[in-house]
């Protein structure tokens, strides 16, 4: 393994265009890559094809990567990586919700919050299917919508294709700011509270829905969802200062 001053020398020559110093850093450096994209197999997408695209993130890690950033080479390439292979899902349509699913999801929860409001306890999936007048089977399809993967960069809002999770923290225009605030958001997770942090995790590393957690949780989903916004809210105001 090369230590920290090396890889910055070879990060600096790289950046010179030294093609030696590139294929260097992409070899030390390509079981970080091959771990990243692990998570992404069986997504539609075959291995090899992952590795070449998380290779083009890690190159841009290399173009974009500056010492003054105050973290180390390999940290700064993970959501670089991660953020490459999620835009070209997104963009290929690998991973699609469609509107109406998603829009339907959100009248759902909506509908359930309010439910359990009323009669202080969760409506049955027969009660959902009732209300909607729709099949049981598009109920739970619609809640099922919500355990596909969510990123920094994944669309999670009914009435806008392009706002993300990384919008709802803190808008960023440009895509080195973005990556900034990947890593930051990383180590304010680190330091949430031991339920808070199980929370995040569960939603948006593991894709799990609000009624999963729930369960796990052993509370109700409208307790999640309301400890879930807390807590974004939380981190946009660290993310802030």
């Amino acid at each position: 393994m090369l230590d920290n001053a090396l890889v910055l020398q070879l990060v600096e020559k790289a950046q010179q265009g030294d093609q030696e110093a590139k294929s260097v850093l992409i070899e030390e450096n390509s079981p970080l890559i091959k771990s990243v994209i692990k998570r992404f197999r069986d997504k539609g997408v075959e291995y090899d094809d992952l590795y070449q695209i998380g290779c083009m993130g890690f190159l841009k890690a290399i173009k974009n990567f500056n010492p003054e950033f105050g973290v180390k080479f390999s940290t700064y390439v993970v959501p670089m990586v991660i953020g490459e292979i999620k835009r070209f899902m997104r963009d290929d349509g690998s991973i699609k919700v469609s509107r109406a699913l998603k829009s339907l999801n959100l009248q759902i929860n909506r509908f359930i919050e309010e439910f359990v409001k009323n009669n202080q306890r969760t409506p049955t999936i027969e009660e959902l299917s009732n209300h909607f007048q729709i099949e049981q089977q598009e109920i739970v399809l619609a809640m099922d919508s919500a355990k596909m993967p969510l990123s920094l960069y994944t669309p999670i809002e009914d009435d806008s294709e392009s706002l993300t999770l990384i919008d709802r923290i803190e808008a960023q225009e440009d895509e080195n700011s973005k990556v900034l605030d990947n890593i930051a958001l990383t180590e304010l997770v680190k330091k949430l509270g031991t339920r808070d942090k199980k929370i995040i995790l569960l939603r948006y590393y593991y894709d799990k829905t609000q009624s999963e957690i729930a369960k796990e949780l052993n509370i109700s989903q409208v307790q999640v969802s309301r400890l879930e916004n807390k807590i974004l809210t939380n981190l946009k105001n660290k993310l802030s200062n």
